[in-house]
């Protein structure tokens, strides 16, 4: 739409108005680039130089490289609702907005010595951050990054716990773990001002991660101090802990842990949950309704991230050094490797197109991330990204618990 035929429209359609001044500029964005949607978008940091590489997941392309976002060594990211905006949680503390459409800071505040991930509520109000120093979690107006509430957790005298395993809930309700205080903590911020804390203790040693199913009913914290894992059926009308898979690695002599493994609904396939197993070369397959372990399989090295396809039928696993240069790919029709590729040094993450059809995989230490056909495994594009690790697409805006 012209200039001249917006202004025509002054005083009569302030609705058309409105599109016209997002036509003309008025967002800010660069004059050259094109009127486009957000949901082929997405991000990989590149942890080295404190920076986000903008990419389009259906043209396997970088578009942009935003700079200036500190310490993303352990960084994590979630998206706004419409996925234009990315808010990065930075191991400095920092949180950042970033706009994926004009390619540009928005709003940047410290929020706290070290962090290392975060979650937004359900109706995209509230940015909440999990931290290390000081331990609790604060939460932030999305669209200012004003804080609205700030929840230390508190236990033993004062102390204060590192806050690991943050996910949303339905409605602007988030579930925690307390790595120092062997606790699960669940909050409701309906009212910021208003918080309301649900705190179930000694759920098990040192918890490290958790998930939420994608049903939303049950929060599955692991445990890094003992065999065995916390889940918490978050449907009861008075939530408990409750132990699953209590003592996986009985019998078997304890391995060092060169990594931590991470947890989160990606693991969940149909009605089955792959997870890795600390310290142990072995996927664990648990039937996701009864709790029950009914599997294992052998892979490569100690698993890292083990993440389902979106339809549920291959599960993709990487590892901690020294087999951290290969991937292997689980078929869960017959719960068996059917395919093992090397794609480059220090596989560090691993994300899925919205269907599926292709995934992107950061390799650090060649400063490269490759886009596999999951079909072929043949690689469809390589992008030069400066050691790049963790990838976010904005299809997570619209799934629980990511």
């Amino acid at each position: 739409m012209k200039r001249r035929h917006c202004l025509s429209l002054l005083g009569t359609t302030p609705l058309l108005l409105s599109g016209c001044a997002s036509v003309a500029g008025a967002s800010g964005a660069p004059a050259d680039l094109p009127l486009r949607g957000t949901g082929d978008l997405g991000v990989v940091v590149a942890r080295a130089t404190g920076t986000l590489a903008i990419v389009d997941t259906s043209q396997r392309t970088l578009l942009a490289q935003v700079t200036g976002l500190g310490d993303l060594s352990h960084a994590s990211v979630v998206f706004s609702r419409d996925g234009r905006y990315a808010y990065v949680f930075g191991r400095d503390g920092a949180l950042t907005k970033v706009d994926l459409l004009t390619r540009r800071i928005t709003a940047r505040v410290m929020q706290a010595g070290n962090s290392i991930g975060g979650a937004i509520s359900a109706d995209g109000s509230l940015v909440v951050a999990q931290n290390y120093t000081p331990g609790g979690i604060k939460a932030f107006n999305a669209a200012t990054l004003e804080l609205v509430a700030d929840i230390p957790a508190a236990y033993e005298n004062g102390q204060l716990s590192r806050v690991v395993g943050l996910v949303d809930l339905p409605g602007r309700r988030f579930a925690y773990s307390l790595f120092d205080a062997n606790a699960i903590w669940i909050t409701d911020l309906s009212d910021p001002a208003r918080p309301v804390t649900t705190q179930l203790p000694n759920i098990g040693r040192q918890p490290y991660d958790a998930l939420v199913t994608p049903n939303g009913r049950h929060y599955i914290a692991g445990l890094f101090g003992e065999d065995g894992l916390a889940m918490v059926d978050l449907w009861e009308e008075k939530p408990r802990a409750r132990r699953i898979l209590a003592g996986y690695g009985r019998g078997q002599e304890p391995l060092p842990v060169y990594k931590m493994p991470h947890l989160r609904g990606w693991a969940v396939a149909g009605r089955r949950a792959y997870l890795p197993a600390i310290g142990r070369h072995e996927v664990l397959v648990v039937d996701t309704d009864t709790w029950q372990e009914v599997g294992r399989i052998p892979v490569a090295g100690q698993p890292v991230f083990v993440m389902a396809r979106p339809d549920g039928r291959q599960v993709w696993v990487n590892f901690s050094v020294p087999d951290y240069h290969r991937v292997q790919v689980i078929d869960t029709t017959t719960q068996s490797i059917v395919r093992t590729l090397e794609p480059g040094k220090a596989v560090l993450h691993m994300e899925f197109t919205p269907r599926g059809e292709s995934v992107w995989i950061s390799s650090r230490d060649d400063h490269r991330v490759s886009v596999i056909d999951t079909q072929s495994f043949a690689t469809q594009a390589t992008l030069s990204i400066d050691s790049p690790s963790g990838i976010f697409f904005t299809s997570r805006a619209a799934r629980l618990g990511f």
